[in-house]
């Protein structure tokens, strides 16, 4: 099933944007683990809508109810299974949405799919909705990894072509990934944020939307965790990345640079340094070789397109009666999903690391 990851942590996600709830079931989680629930509602509130008006209106409270496989504050190592209400839909803005296909969307290839049964209110199943439950799951591992000292964190590195400064692939620390967890539009550079803040506003008054680039680094991941081939550390985040809706690229360490490179420039040198670790000079490698890891920091970067839902008129098809139409958006939406993806894409990567560091001795 699609909606389903299977490995040594799996999960399934449920539920349509419109429906009355949308919720996670993770299996595998080991035994024993505390949850700090403050703690992993912090991380939630980062997805949800901000404040001011770079996001949507469509304020949720998200309050997972947890149905099982937690008991006094620890994992029971049963199935851990969250529902989270859905309260504030506006179900009559996609009342002809059931024969116009949106551009940008999955209307017509969901249509296709699951033979014009899929609901489509608010995207449904496709919808950045079901992030919610992606991030419970993601905050659920980060726990469980932070204890064993793996910090994973992101900032927006690029709006619209305004750039923020780039992590620095061998040197980012924990209190650095906590500063970003704590701020409300993590960049590095408040004024390179601001200028983005500024854009995406610029977007939405002009009833359009911008898209941007994630920068996310994981931090004392150790050396072998992962596998070659098809079970390799950046398939599985790439797999779990690619469940984030409005993702369309990813790349690992200096990823498309290095086609500009000569191997002299690219590889990663090796020395063991004054705490007798193996490490490499540079990590142009992005902490991976061969599906597994170096050592080194993980780091990747993500490409979120604009907001297929813009307000202005867009040329369509009636794809029940083969027809031309022209079709005007309505609904509360996102001028830039990218400020809120920032801890979805964390999520991805904690539990693409969970997955495999279970495989390590001693966990």
């Amino acid at each position: 099933m699609s909606s389903t990851f299977n490995g040594n942590i799996s999960f399934s996600v449920f539920g349509e944007s419109h429906g009355p709830a949308i919720g996670v079931c993770i299996d595998n989680v080991p035994p024993g683990e505390s949850i700090d629930m403050d703690k992993l509602m912090a991380f939630m509130a980062r997805r949800a809508p901000k404040k001011d008006k770079t996001s949507t209106q469509r304020r949720e409270k998200d309050m997972p109810q947890i149905m099982s496989g937690f008991l006094n504050g620890k994992t029971t190592g049963t199935p851990l299974c969250a529902l989270i209400q859905n309260t504030d839909q506006h179900s009559n803005d996609y009342a002809a949405l059931s024969r116009l296909a949106r551009p940008g969307h999955a209307d017509y290839t969901g249509a296709l799919r699951y033979r014009g049964f899929n609901d489509v209110r608010g995207g449904g199943h496709f919808s950045g909705r079901l992030t919610a439950p992606l991030c419970f799951a993601g905050a659920v591992c980060a726990q469980i990894l932070e204890k064993r000292g793996i910090y994973v964190g992101a900032h927006i590195q690029e709006i619209h072509g305004i750039k923020d400064k780039r992590l620095d692939p061998i040197h980012t620390t924990r209190d650095m990934i906590i500063d970003l967890h704590e701020k409300d539009f993590p960049t590095l550079d408040d004024a390179k944020g601001a200028g983005m803040k500024a854009d995406i506003e610029k977007a939405r008054m002009s009833q359009d939307s911008v898209g941007g680039i994630i920068e996310c680094v994981a931090i004392n991941v150790p050396a072998g965790i992962g596998s070659p081939i098809f079970d390799g550390l950046e398939n599985t985040i790439a797999q779990l990345v690619f469940g984030i809706p409005a993702v369309k690229g990813l790349e690992f360490g200096a990823g498309f640079d290095v086609a500009k490179m000569l191997g002299s420039e690219n590889n990663d040198e090796f020395y063991v340094d004054e705490r007798g670790h193996v490490v490499t000079r540079t990590n142009n490698h992005g902490g991976i070789l061969g599906g597994i890891s170096s050592g080194m920091p993980i780091t990747l970067r993500v490409a979120f397109k604009p907001t297929p839902s813009i307000s202005q008129p867009q040329e369509t098809v009636d794809y029940s009666a083969l027809k031309n139409e022209t079709l005007v958006i309505k609904g509360r939406h996102d001028p830039c999903v990218v400020p809120r993806a920032v801890p979805c894409v964390e999520a991805a990567v904690n539990i693409a690391l969970l997955n495999h560091m279970l495989e390590y001795p001693n966990f």
